[in-house]
Parts: C-alpha cells; sequence; structure tokens
C-alpha cells in the first residue's frame, strides 16, 4: 500500500543540444551579481566556460567566480565560497559542473547569510534552513547525482573524517537546470561509469525497501532496464547522442524525490560508501560499487521476494524451477557481471582502503533504518571486510 505523501518538485529543467538558451530566459530574473561556481577547469578546456559567460554578459551580468570545487567538497571550501558569496553579494549561484559543484553551490546557497556554523547546523544536527537563501541554477556537465533537481548536498570533512549529505526542502532545490547531452561527451571514461553506477544506486536504494507492489517499483524497474541498455552502448561510444541522452534523463529520475514517494528507502549503500569516500577521497560512484555486492548479498534473505523480482523483471532471470533464493543470486549475479564488464571498481583495496583502515571507516558509517534489515557496526565491518 503507498503512503500518504506530498509531491512538489519547484526546479525547471532545458534538455537538449540547445539547453543553454534557457539562460537567456532564467537570468533577468535574478540581480546582477552572478557567482560563477565550478571546478577545476575542464569547462575552460571543451568551451562550456566561455559560452556560459558569454551569456551572462550578455544579459548585463555582474560575473564573480568561485572555482577550484573538488570531487568531494569539502567544509574547508564551503567556508571559502562563503566568504566569495558575501564579497560578491550574490544575487544567484549558477553552478557548472558535476553533481559536487551542485551540491556544493547548495551548501553555499543555504550558508551565507546563517549566523551559526554551517557545517554543524546542517551536516551534523541535521536542522532546517531558517534563513535567507541565495537561489541556483544548474548547468550541468557529468550526470549522476541528480543535484540538478532535488535538495541534496554533500560535504566532506576531512578533519572529522566525515562524508555527510543533508537533504534541504524545496526552497533549495535549483530554480532552474540546463541539461545539454554534449556537454557530457569529454568526462573520462571513469566518471562516465561511476556516474552510472551512482544512478544505478540511487535506484536501488529507493527500490530495495518495502515489500509493497506499488507503483514506485514498477517506474524504477524501467529506469534501471534503460540505464542497462544505455550503458552498454555509452561504455563502446561515448558520443552516442541517444545513450547520453537517456543516461542524463535517467540520472534526474532516479533522485528528484518521486520514486520514492511511498517507499521508505535504505541509503545504507550510500553510507558505507560514503564513510570509504571520507577516508580515501576516492570517486563516489566507485565507493558505491565496491561495496554493493557485499550488503545486497548479506541483506538478501532479509528482503527475498524483493530480489528474486529484482532478478526477473531488471535482469531476464527466468524463476522456472528455481527458489526465490536462487532466483535472487542468479540476478545479482548478473548484476555483479555487469558491473565489472563496463569497468566498474568492485573492491575499496584499489580505491586505497587497507585493512587497518576498517575499524574507523566503520566509526565513520551511519547507520540507517529504511532498508530490510538495520545492521550494527559488527556486520558493518564484516561488509567492509568483504568489501576489500
Amino acid at each position: 500500500m503507498l503512503g500518504n505523501f506530498t509531491y512538489c518538485n519547484p526546479t525547471k529543467l532545458y534538455f537538449g543540444k540547445d539547453a543553454l538558451d534557457g539562460l537567456n530566459e532564467e537570468l533577468p530574473k535574478y540581480g546582477k551579481n552572478v557567482l560563477l561556481v565550478y571546478g577545476g577547469g575542464s569547462i575552460k578546456k571543451n568551451g562550456i566556460y566561455d559560452k556560459v559567460v558569454a551569456i551572462l554578459k550578455a544579459n548585463d551580468k555582474n560575473v564573480y567566480e568561485d572555482a577550484g570545487v573538488m570531487p568531494n567538497p569539502t567544509s574547508d571550501k564551503l567556508k571559502e565560497g562563503i566568504e566569495r558569496a558575501k564579497s560578491a553579494k550574490a544575487d544567484l549561484i549558477l553552478a557548472v559542473g558535476g553533481g559536487s559543484v551542485c551540491d556544493y553551490a547548495k551548501a553555499v546557497s543555504v550558508s551565507v547569510n546563517c549566523n551559526d556554523d554551517a557545517w554543524d547546523k546542517y551536516f551534523i544536527r541535521f536542522e532546517d534552513v531558517t534563513c535567507d537563501i541565495i537561489p541556483v541554477g544548474c548547468v550541468l556537465t557529468m550526470v549522476g547525482t541528480g543535484s540538478e533537481m532535488n535538495g541534496g548536498s554533500v560535504i566532506t570533512n576531512h578533519a572529522q573524517k566525515l562524508k555527510i549529505g543533508h537533504v534541504f526542502g524545496e526552497n533549495v532545490f535549483p530554480k532552474f537546470s540546463i541539461l545539454n547531452p554534449e556537454f557530457t561527451y569529454t568526462l573520462p571514461k571513469y566518471q562516465m561509469v561511476s556516474g552510472i553506477y551512482d544512478i544505478m544506486s540511487h535506484i536501488l536504494e529507493q527500490y530495495f525497501s518495502g515489500e509493497d507492489d506499488n507503483t514506485s517499483d514498477y517506474i524504477m524497474e524501467g529506469l534501471l532496464r534503460s540505464l542497462i541498455h544505455s550503458a552498454n552502448i555509452a561504455v563502446k561510444n561515448p558520443t552516442d547522442y541517444e545513450a547520453r541522452s537517456n543516461i542524463m534523463w535517467i540520472a534526474t529520475w532516479a533522485l528528484n524525490t518521486l520514486v520514492a514517494k511511498g517507499k521508505t528507502t535504505d541509503w545504507e549503500v550510500h553510507m558505507l560508501g560514503q564513510a570509504v569516500g571520507a577516508h580515501t577521497d576516492a570517486t563516489h560512484g566507485m565507493t558505491l560499487a565496491a561495496v554493493s555486492m557485499p550488503y545486497y548479498r548479506y541483506i538478501m534473505p532479509y528482503g527475498i521476494k524483493k530480489f528474486a523480482r529484482y532478478a526477473v523483471n531488471v535482469w531476464g532471470v527466468n524463476p522456472d524451477g528455481k527458489t526465490e533464493q536462487q532466483t535472487a543470486e542468479q540476478g545479482l549475479a548478473a548484476m555483479e557481471s555487469w558491473m565489472k564488464s563496463i569497468g566498474l571498481v568492485m573492491n575499496i583495496t584499489e580505491l586505497g582502503a587497507t585493512e587497518d583502515m576498517l575499524d574507523g571507516i566503520t566509526e565513520s558509517t551511519l547507520i540507517m533504518d529504511g532498508g530490510y534489515k538495520v545492521l550494527d557496526k559488527s556486520e558493518i565491518r564484516a561488509i567492509y571486510k568483504k568489501s576489500l
């Protein structure tokens, strides 16, 4: 049975080869001062920076920059961004990049006018936003996080060895996002594949919860089949527009809050992966891939019906003559084989984790209660051990 829920998503999307033209429609809605946020400079090499700045100038905007956002944005970088936004008296924060840049922009937007320490308020105490927010717009250059159409923001605190996400309310969602699949073409294969698994993991975190046969599950099964099909094409031909556009669109729908409706949702794989990332600074999607199979094999007996359904409806396993457990196991085997075939990292050792780090990583792992089994710290450590 679907539970009661309210659904609202205020983000306006511009999708396709001409999506950047949407900036001309959006920019007049905001004041003159724009803080342009981006990462390590790849947008300058591929020409996206010049295109965006030209549109900003044509709309008579004062452009201020906050560059150097890292793949795992830090609490120290957040403090720097707050000061840059204050100095610019920013009326709009325009994030140009992947999910990390969008996450960071949202964190800055809710922190500029915050009288408390932003890390403590939002990422330790998980408090609501009580101050004025600077609106955010996104120009996406990498897909995976869904940050372009949600309120999520993940920040890493290296001193505390914590990587934590806060899901803000709809008032923090980007006001608009520009999605041109061609902007993702120059992404290295490692990053593309990492993003693909981030998408899959987002869907699975919501799918593997509850036993209900509801609409959300059917939507997610379709998204997963489409993702697998398009990923197989994109890995062989990264400039296949149809495949890359489908992946971009799936990423948005995987985490714009729609398919979570009526579900409890799990998110323990993300907690496991983020703890690894906090200690190794490894690429997010790869940390998820490296812990997924040990985790899902461990919790499978507690949600056996859903795992068997997943095997049949997503991986095409024939259940005839098989027990539910055999069907479920074959589905996970098919998933594992596919993960290897597209080049995902399948163990945390390759990401820089060592056995003597396991106690610290385990201690950094948040425990969630929305999945089929609530883990304790000993179980979490055992999963990490199998992930080495």
